[in-house]
């Protein structure tokens, strides 16, 4: 059975084959660009191995195994925080290397460029756009059935590596065939500009998964889910007749916490504590998706002041 960890644990494995080539092949033929690429991928595979190690531990707190036990006393409310934070890392490292390559390309575009070995440059970017979009394929297609956060990142900078990758191919086939032409003056900025692009085009990619880690790192509450727990909980209110109730919605990651408070009349008619669970039972199959990913807190009171 294909897991969340085992197709890391590939990705991994593929990251850091091309990043080794990649610096070699880059240092071998004199191309910034190819070195960047290597290091780049070196850093996103880091990250990847984070990664796995957080979504290990989210599984093996959900089901209660022994690998996350020692973990448990300090992280009674789960790993699920620990999640936003490595995707928001994850991209602000790769945006950071990204504008760290940028100004190195810009200066030296600025002191005339660098000569390189494009025969060499052009096997790798080959090779490295081949694998780059198979590994792309093959993440988004078993994704849609695991349905992660961590392996949809994976598979976006696969499909960055891949581009990224046909875009130097594209300027080293440039800088081969205007050998020994009127245009070879161009040649010595043919990698240094292609690394400016290669930059301009990598750096807002990331955006999208940082603000959304960052949101959830916040407890921003989604409006989508807020809106059906309200739902949920106003027609339970106005099933038992209570007065009110107070949501708290906010989503961590793959986790979704969701509080609810319902203001009861006072002096009302005793209930056994089987029917309070059993309105407990009728709240949570409504709002849906009972599992290791959902904490639900559901509280019945008097008093405004316990909700609010």
């Amino acid at each position: 059975m294909t897991t969340e960890q085992s197709v890391l644990r590939i990705s991994i494995i593929v990251t850091f084959v091309l990043a080794v080539a990649g610096i070699v092949f880059g240092l071998l033929s004199g191309s910034y660009a190819i070195v960047f690429d290597g290091i780049y991928a070196l850093t996103d595979a880091s990250m990847t191995i984070v990664a796995l190690v957080v979504s290990n531990l989210i599984v093996s707190s959900a089901t209660n195994t022994t690998a996350a036990g020692k973990f448990a006393k300090h992280f009674t409310m789960g790993f699920w925080h620990l999640e936003p934070m490595v995707l928001g890392l994850n991209g602000v490292l790769l945006t950071g290397a990204a504008v760290y390559a940028l100004i190195n390309a810009v200066g030296s575009i600025m002191s005339g460029g660098r000569h390189l070995s494009f025969d060499q440059a052009i096997i790798y970017a080959v090779l490295t756009m081949i694998i780059a979009f198979l590994m792309a394929g093959y993440a988004t297609r078993v994704n849609k059935t695991i349905g992660s956060n961590f392996i949809a990142l994976d598979a976006k900078a696969w499909v960055m590596t891949g581009s990224l990758s046909a875009a130097l191919l594209l300027a080293f086939i440039f800088g081969f065939f205007i050998q020994e032409t009127k245009l070879q003056w161009m040649s010595p900025y043919v990698d240094p500009v292609a690394l400016a692009l290669v930059c301009l085009i990598v750096i807002p990619m990331p955006i999208g998964t940082i603000k959304q880690a960052f949101a959830d790192i916040l407890l921003v509450t989604p409006s989508d889910l807020r809106d059906h727990v309200d739902r949920v909980a106003a027609e339970i209110v106005q099933r038992y007749d209570f007065l009110s109730y107070r949501s708290y919605v906010a989503r961590v990651g793959r986790g979704r916490q969701i509080e609810l408070y319902f203001i009861v009349p006072p002096g009302g008619p005793a209930k056994k504590l089987e029917e309070w669970d059993h309105i407990r039972d009728e709240i949570g199959e409504a709002i849906g998706g009972e599992g290791p990913d959902r904490w639900l807190t559901i509280a019945f009171t008097t008093d405004p002041e316990w909700a609010d």
